[in-house]
């Protein structure tokens, strides 16, 4: 019985101390090559999410961080692998990726996304205390209609 009281004790402090997948760091560098002006104003959104299920929309996004100029770096704190990430720019200066209420991009967005073999976005998995960095480059020839 000792024994046992001592292996259900070392498992319960395991889990204690190591959280599920925790000091995940994803660095997203953008670049955005489209004729829209991009400022403080128009901004690229980077949005992540822990599912490809973001095309079709039957996910929302984890967190979304904002770039206000053409080419930049934005860094997420990754909570759970594989993670995917996109892009979107607002040429109207209207719609903000990080108000939950703002729903989806408005007409004439330009739409980027990390992917190997379009139009599937590509797994991002992050190793704990090492910085997983990712490139996406997009244009205006995708667009949100």
């Amino acid at each position: 019985m000792r024994r046992l009281s001592a292996m259900c004790g070392a498992l319960l402090l395991g889990a204690l101390i190591t959280p599920a997948q925790k000091d995940l760091t994803l660095q997203v560098e953008i670049h955005y090559t489209g004729s829209g002006t991009v400022n403080k104003t128009h901004k690229i959104f980077v949005l992540l999410w822990d599912s490809p299920g973001f095309l079709d929309n039957s996910v929302g996004p984890v967190d979304v961080r904002a770039a206000t100029s053409k080419n930049g770096t934005v860094t997420f704190y990754v909570q759970k692998v594989p993670a995917y990430v996109s892009t979107a720019f607002d040429p109207t200066g209207v719609w903000d990726a990080q108000n939950i209420d703002s729903g989806t991009p408005p007409s004439g967005s330009s739409l980027g996304m990390y992917t190997k073999a379009s139009p599937k976005p590509e797994p991002i998995n992050a190793a704990p205390g090492k910085v997983a960095k990712v490139t996406i480059s997009f244009d205006d020839s995708n667009k949100v209609r």
